[in-house]
């Protein structure tokens, strides 16, 4: 096969991307490809099924170009890996032995960056039983007690000015906010921000410390034991995937989006996951004044999010409703609801 060239510069990110390209990458890493791909639900990066000869299929995915740098990366895997290590049921890359020095989990070909990792079956947990969440508790306190014995030092924390204040900024300067909508949102994106801070200011000093970062429902592959004694699939029980949102970060963010429902169902499935989580690691009462601050940061993150990946062919398609009217009057009306709902006493009472 012949690489065809790519750019990582280009204003379009993933141009040169061809399943040609793909296949190439993938040989270069020293595997054989049998030329059968399937696209996977990911935007941030591409993600695809590969079909490998006298093998099963992997998952190879593709950088977006310019997000992380390659410390940033390897920090990730590196921290996956360590889970792993201590028999934490999180999917780590694989070391390409191929073409050294390029040798490793993070791989370089045409201009892109890519990683491959093990496929990995399930489906998601069921969030509405008592025992799927202290099994997903436990487990992530075995994920915290590992992540905090060491900091990242080259991926930022979640913090205000990383999610907060930066996408405001950014949003108020991309000029994607329709003009008599901005004084609005404006407004409202200021009085929840002040929101988030008297959250903080509540919680006290909090400790940072990797997490998954991007903890909900989507990224956790649920094994059951039928399909754990077929032997295809692996051990019964959750599997954590996608580690690329992972930061430092309070340990209430990977918990927080396993939470859905009413403030009573909030109430009984926080009290469900923290049995489990308390078993392997100390659960702080006092973050859960962080829960609705951090689903705050995550709304005003989510929109810049959005709005910066516009040029993103996959982003209009996928989004369609994203940028109209209708959409900024909605985020208006959400944001108003959160700075109510901060203001509020966390679950479980002050």
């Amino acid at each position: 096969m012949t690489a065809s060239t790519a750019s990582a510069d280009s204003g379009i990110p993933y141009a040169g991307l061809t399943p040609e390209l793909m296949l190439d990458a993938l040989e270069s890493a020293g595997l054989r490809p049998d030329g059968r791909l399937l696209a996977l639900n990911s935007y941030e990066n591409r993600v695809w099924q590969a079909g490998i000869e006298d093998a099963g299929p992997v998952i190879a995915k593709y950088y977006r170009p310019g997000r992380w740098t390659d410390a940033a990366i390897l920090e990730e895997h590196a921290f996956v890996q360590q889970l792993a290590d201590a028999e934490i049921p999180a999917v780590p890359a694989l070391y390409l032995p191929a073409a050294a020095p390029d040798a490793g989990t993070l791989r370089h070909h045409a201009g892109f960056r890519f990683a491959v990792f093990p496929r990995c079956g399930g489906r998601e947990p069921a969030l509405d039983r008592k025992d799927t969440l202290t099994w997903l508790g436990r487990f992530i306190g075995r994920i915290h007690a590992v992540g905090a014995t060491q900091p990242y030092q080259a991926r930022p924390a979640l913090d205000i000015d990383t999610f907060g204040v930066a996408p405001r900024d950014w949003l108020l300067a991309s000029g994607c906010i329709p003009a008599d909508l901005l004084p609005a949102w404006q407004s409202v994106a200021d009085l929840a921000l002040d929101g988030v801070r008297r959250c903080y200011e509540r919680a006290g000093e909090v400790p940072l410390l990797r997490v998954h970062g991007d903890c909900h429902r989507g990224n956790v592959l649920w094994i059951d034991e039928d399909d754990a004694r077929g032997g295809s699939h692996g051990a019964p029980g959750p599997h954590f995937v996608d580690f690329d949102d992972s930061r430092m970060a309070p340990s209430i963010q990977d918990i927080w989006m396993l939470l859905e429902g009413d403030r009573a169902a909030m109430q009984d499935q926080l009290a469900d996951v923290v049995a489990g989580y308390e078993d392997f690691a100390e659960f702080r009462t006092r973050e859960l004044w962080l829960v609705e601050a951090l689903r705050t940061l995550r709304l005003l993150h989510y929109s810049a999010w959005l709005a910066s990946r516009w040029t993103d062919p996959a982003f209009p398609a996928a989004f369609p409703w994203f940028g109209t009217a209708r959409y900024w009057q909605d985020r208006i009306l959400e944001l108003r609801e959160q700075v109510a709902l901060m203001d509020e006493a966390p679950l479980w009472g002050a």
